[in-house]
């Protein structure tokens, strides 16, 4: 580093803090091509703020302070016009804090708009107010925080009526993901990009104790998959399971359990290109009568599997962390294949074979029940396993590829509570 900087002119190193390719992290770099839209999706503290601004200098700022750059009318617009003003312009990653002195736009107050020393300007619009978006017209546009706009979509179909300047118009999207239509239809957009990161991305930038508090309070949960790993949590229409509903029954850890087992949804082949081969661990209290049996989902196990073997040894692996009572696993796609290969591994391991003679979604309706009914907990990491859950409608599975996870929690669940307590014999009371 010394070295490097030591090869620098006088005037390099003068312009070297307001270079931003050299200090950016990859989220916030925009991605080549022709792109329409470049929605930047991440964490709380990810650095999406300085990414907008800093694609809004690349555009305006030509070569010299004077030099006209890609564009010259550029919409900033979000949540509020309090909320453009002192995150996006005056914030500490705001245009202002970001740009350098011979190139930094004056604030017009009385117009709501900055001013660049080339002639270009960028003016204020708030979500709460789209019809001032009709009549201007824009060759760039910087979006902050869609997924929680008032008048989202109304306001996002006036600024792309707006954007019609120039060769190519542009727009950035920065924003904390949200199960919202809008921003999920812009995600779809052929001529939509994307990035995203997580809030330890911009680590370095954060305060430690910041991060240590929200990841001891919001990690492994629904709340932290969405605001600290950016990530995009959908429900379908109709889903037999919400989010909500299953972060109301989310605990810490589960109590001393009756019985616990593993259950395997074996992928239909054994390849690179397979999906993935769900793995649950789960756990019941069977004491007293059935309607008071409560399970609990411990782990989700699953993984990649190329061959049998890989998911064969991490479904015993499982198996052995929690001591489980037996392995259930479907066997529509490999037959004995599936119990064979599990006693290659384990030749004693207690073993059940679960055949499907109804379709998923039929099968996953009792255990929706049971969550309705309060009697089935989550542990916390379980994201990917609730993702699924929120696509899976009584018309099947909304998401892509097979919900195997899915697959796996009913074929546990049904073992320990609806199975066995079909079975359940209440203890005969005798009297003398």
């Amino acid at each position: 580093m010394a070295e490097f900087l030591e090869g620098l002119s006088d005037n390099a190193l003068l312009a070297l803090p307001w270079m931003f390719e050299f200090w950016a992290l990859p989220h916030q770099l925009a991605p080549e091509g022709a792109w329409k839209s470049w929605v930047i999706m991440g964490g709380r503290g990810a650095g999406k703020t300085r990414a907008g601004a800093e694609w809004v200098r690349s555009m305006v700022e030509g070569s010299q302070p004077l030099d006209v750059g890609r564009a010259q009318r550029v919409a900033l617009v979000g949540e509020s016009v309090d909320q453009v003003r002192d995150v996006m312009i005056f914030g500490d990653s705001g245009i202002l804090a970001c740009s350098p002195p011979d190139r930094r736009p004056k604030w017009e107050a009385s117009r709501a708009r900055l001013l660049w020393p080339n002639g270009a300007t960028a003016s204020v619009y708030s979500a709460h107010n789209p019809e001032k978006l009709r009549g201007p017209q824009f060759d760039a546009a910087w979006v902050d925080e869609l997924a929680k706009w008032p008048n989202a979509q109304n306001t996002w179909d006036m600024l792309q009526f707006s954007l019609r300047l120039g060769d190519h118009p542009q727009q950035v999207v920065t924003t904390t993901p949200r199960n919202v239509e809008v921003l999920k239809a812009v995600l779809k957009n052929p001529s939509t990009v994307s990035t995203h990161a997580p809030t330890q991305a911009n680590r370095a930038n954060l305060a430690s104790s910041f991060l240590e508090e929200v990841e001891r309070r919001y990690a492994g949960t629904s709340q932290g998959r969405q605001e600290l790993e950016g990530i995009l949590l959908e429900e379908a229409d109709g889903a037999m399971w919400s989010l909500t509903q299953l972060e109301r029954g989310r605990v810490e850890r589960a109590p001393a359990l009756t019985r616990i087992v593993v259950a395997v949804d074996p992928p239909v082949t054994g390849h690179a290109g397979s999906d993935e081969c769900g793995i649950l661990v789960v756990g019941a209290v069977t004491e007293g009568p059935p309607q008071t049996w409560r399970a609990f989902v411990l782990e989700d196990a699953s993984v990649k599997a190329a061959s049998p073997d890989t998911w064969a040894r991490a479904a015993i692996a499982a198996k052995e962390r929690y001591q489980a009572d037996r392995v259930v696993a479907e066997v529509n796609q490999g037959g004995d294949m599936v119990e064979s290969v599990l006693r290659q591994i384990d030749p004693l391991v207690a073993y059940r074979a679960v055949r499907a003679t109804r379709g998923k979604a039929v099968r996953a309706e009792p255990v929706a029940a049971l969550y309705e009914q309060g009697r089935v907990s989550h542990l916390p990491n379980l994201g990917k396993l609730e993702d699924q859950m929120c696509l899976m409608t009584s018309t099947g599975f909304q998401g892509k590829g097979s919900p195997d996870r899915v697959d796996a929690l009913v074929w546990a669940l049904t073992d320990l509570i609806i199975d066995a307590g079909q079975h359940y014999q209440r203890p005969t009371v005798r009297t003398l």
